[in-house]
């Protein structure tokens, strides 16, 4: 089924559309959609009868979820004037939005020494700044909702650092501590900000992380190189299914009074245990061992 394209409706066709769709149903933006977790949480919200708008960077990603039948549009987190556009799209075809999923994120590895300036600015200006700045761009039409929701899809990489991933770790830290203030500064119009921990889910974020490594040939790291490769596919040992986190995320988060906080997925508590209840000195040399760190030589 081809849907009209969000945003492109006009005059009366527009109205019918509209009115039809929306009769008090909830309204659900996602970033990051192109597949994989983003994918399921559209799939989840929209079995309980939200109206999902799902969002995706590449063209061809949008294309191929407006060939399934979804009212997607093409949004890169990082462009001020794209999440604009997408913002007064919703409001055109909507008039308000109850739900924002701030999914977008990627993982950057490698030795923190062996990373530039600009890879550590990529990371977080799509894990962190990007965030901030959509649902600034979309408070205006949050503030039209009853009850509405800004869910920030964090990481217990954010509360467990490792070796090899001090980017990506740092970002997810910085995100949590981010949502902590803006639950605060917005309770007082009406709106609930959720904190989403994930342990292992099932996702592109091994195949995708394994092309954001960065070990140069002259690194210090070379003689642990595995090691440093390994870390970009941590997160799918054990993984959990992606659909079964985007459903109990999808319950958790459209309850009468939410969490500000949810874990989900495997290693969700161990990861939290790890950080809170383990000796620093312990953990340390624990994390060293296991990422081969103990094996370089002075």
């Amino acid at each position: 089924m081809i849907v009209p394209e969000p945003g492109k409706l006009a005059g009366l066709d527009r109205q019918i559309f509209v009115g039809k769709q929306n009769m008090g149903k909830r309204v659900v933006l996602i970033t990051g959609c192109s597949s994989g977790i983003g994918l399921a949480l559209a799939q989840a919200f929209r079995a309980r009868d939200c109206l999902v708008v799902p969002t995706a960077r590449r063209a061809q990603d949008v294309a191929t979820l407006r060939q399934q039948g979804w009212q997607a549009l093409q949004l890169d987190v990082t462009k001020a004037e794209s999440m604009a556009q997408v913002v007064a799209s919703i409001e055109q075809d909507y008039g308000k939005l109850d739900v924002l999923v701030n999914n977008a994120g990627y993982g950057q590895f490698g030795a923190l020494m062996d990373l530039t300036l600009d890879d550590l600015r990529r990371q977080y200006d799509t894990n962190v700044f990007a965030p901030v700045a959509l649902v600034r761009a979309a408070l205006p039409l949050l503030r039209r909702s009853a009850s509405a929701r800004v869910v920030n899809i964090g990481s217990v990489s954010g509360l467990l650092t490792t070796p090899f991933a001090g980017a990506y770790c740092s970002s997810k830290a910085a995100l949590h501590a981010l949502s902590d203030a803006l639950r605060m500064e917005l309770a007082p119009f009406g709106m609930h900000v959720i904190t989403i921990q994930p342990g292992a889910i099932q996702s592109r974020m091994g195949e995708n992380g394994a092309a954001q490594v960065v070990i140069p040939p002259d690194s210090a790291y070379q003689p642990i190189a595995q090691a440093v490769h390994a870390r970009s596919t941590l997160s799918q040992q054990g993984a959990s299914p992606a659909n079964q986190f985007a459903e109990q995320l999808a319950q958790a988060v459209l309850k009468p009074k939410p969490a500000r906080l949810v874990r989900l997925g495997n290693n969700s508590f161990n990861a939290w245990f790890l950080a809170r209840c383990i000796p620093q000195a312990l953990l340390d040399s624990k994390m060293m061992r296991y990422f081969s760190l103990d094996r370089l030589k002075p």
